[in-house]
């Protein structure tokens, strides 16, 4: 559901710039600055507050307060309005906010170029098949989503439901375009600190992390700690032994047990696996 349907609106603007920008409390100030002639406000199933929204010259500003706390002078506008008060379920809003961000990047972020080999997507829903088997409507972060080819195999093979990041917009830009990535499940941002934008879930998964270097190697350690704060279960394949090595030890100081192992479904793509 989009999120001026939940308000009850033809159209709405999110005053901040972007889904990353939602856990910066001055990202919701820009609406202090409105002349309100009308008011909604969004509280979730626990009556806390999700989002405001405000008519001023003829549009309906949003704000959001999904990751942090409304200032009081927030309040205080609403009640001068004496708007209405909507409910609705943290998950779907949320949800519905990732989808108007996603929207905006399909519409201004040019796509990277495609770069997925066409049999890779049936091999990385065959390693996770054999590792946790069918797991229908169970929810997965996937983690460097990329543009996507681990989160469309989790949801049209393994039957999950995806949660998926990544920092670049032009790869991201390019999983809409081959529709690997769902609007509303996907989030552009830094996923050195993903646990500010997401709850824990089942499962966890990052498909070829990348080249671990040493002298980036605190860049990946921070990725995978969030990732496994973020995951009950979590599979991580990366290029090489060593690479694997690293990542298991990382798991270690987690306080989990990783193990890992080779495997010889591609000689490039997702050789070595660490599962914790």
């Amino acid at each position: 559901m989009k999120a001026a349907e939940i308000l009850e609106l033809t159209d709405l603007v999110c005053v901040e710039g972007s889904f990353a920008d939602l856990a910066d409390p001055a990202s919701a100030d820009p609406v202090l600055s409105l002349d309100p002639e009308a008011g909604k406000l969004l509280v979730d199933e626990d009556e806390d507050l999700m989002a405001v929204a405000f008519r001023s010259g003829g549009t309906w500003y949003a704000a959001n307060y999904l990751f942090h706390s409304p200032k009081t002078e927030v309040i205080d506008l609403f009640e001068g309005t004496e708007g209405d008060i909507y409910q609705e379920d943290r998950e779907v809003w949320t949800g519905a906010v990732r989808e108007y961000y996603s929207e905006v990047i399909r519409e201004e972020v040019r796509p990277s170029i495609e770069d997925i080999p066409p049999d890779r997507p049936g091999k990385i829903a065959d390693l996770v098949t054999e590792v946790w088997g069918r797991q229908e409507g169970t929810i997965c972060i996937d983690c460097c989503c990329g543009s996507g080819v681990g989160a469309a195999a989790l949801r049209s093979v393994v039957g999950m439901r995806t949660l998926a990041y990544d920092h670049d917009p032009a790869l991201i830009a390019r999983g809409f375009e081959e529709g690997r990535l769902v609007p509303a499940e996907t989030a552009c941002i830094d996923g050195t600190v993903a646990t500010a934008y997401f709850r824990r879930v089942p499962y966890g998964t990052a498909f070829m992390m990348g080249t671990i270097r040493s002298f980036d190697s605190g860049i990946w350690e921070r990725l995978t700690l969030e990732l496994l704060a973020l995951s009950g279960e979590t599979l991580i394949t990366v290029a090489t032994e060593e690479e694997a090595r690293m990542v298991a030890t990382w798991c270690r100081s987690a306080g989990r047990k990783p193990d890992v192992w080779e495997s010889d479904r591609d000689p490039l793509y997702d050789r070595w696996v660490c599962l914790s």
